[in-house]
């Protein structure tokens, strides 16, 4: 029985702005576009297409890039970090400047999952950056407590394959040769909503170059 300290951070809000204080190159954010980052919510519907996908990949086994990095989550409420940081260390040529997501790139890269969700959980950078964050959003900061039904992902594209990111899934889901990543990540995202098209609480962000920019 694994007999580790249970850990919990507050959620993040969807529009986390935290990535230029701590390394990320400023021509690069997270806009209110089609993309990356996709928040959905947690149904019976959902959880049962879930559990028969991880079934079938288990039977029929996936290929999976050695050059992906994926993180295993076993910090309550850190999804929205999770996939901040697939976004990230998955496109590691933005990171160039010092901060927290450099550290944990180089500390993390040839870990195992499970070894990274370790790191993480004794990374207090992290931990204050996410609590602060969290704080200072825009909505309304919720009890720490609340049982929260909204759940964030990542998609992003490595080594020409679209991959989606869910640490609180058993592992990483290849969803195919993918030479349009735009296209491909709505397509999924269009299945995620046709399991629950009566919900209305969907929104998805894209990592991409600041106006500013180009």
């Amino acid at each position: 029985m694994d007999k580790r300290r249970k850990i919990k951070w507050l959620p993040l809000e969807a529009n986390p702005d935290i990535i230029h204080e701590n390394g990320i190159d400023s021509e690069w954010s997270f806009i209110d576009v089609y993309a990356v980052i996709f928040l959905f919510p947690i149904t019976e519907t959902y959880e049962d297409f879930k559990n028969k996908e991880e079934t079938h990949l288990k039977i029929h086994e996936q290929s999976i890039s050695p050059n992906l990095i994926y993180y295993k989550q076993t910090i309550s409420n850190a999804c929205g970090m999770m996939a901040l940081l697939h976004s990230v260390t998955n496109n590691d040529y933005l990171i160039t400047g010092p901060g927290v997501f450099k550290q944990i790139f180089r500390d993390t890269r040839t870990m195992s999952p499970e070894e990274r969700a370790e790191y993480l959980e004794n990374c207090a950078d992290l931990a204050q950056i996410h609590e602060s964050s969290a704080k200072e959003g825009q909505t309304k900061v919720p009890d720490i407590k609340e049982q929260l039904r909204l759940h964030f992902i990542c998609f992003t594209k490595v080594d020409e394959h679209l991959y989606e990111l869910d640490g609180s899934r058993e592992f990483p889901i290849n969803h195919g040769k993918c030479s349009n990543f735009v296209e491909c990540a709505a397509n999924v995202i269009s299945q995620f909503i046709g399991l629950d098209p009566e919900e209305k609480e969907y929104s998805v962000i894209a990592l991409t170059k600041t106006s500013s920019a180009f």
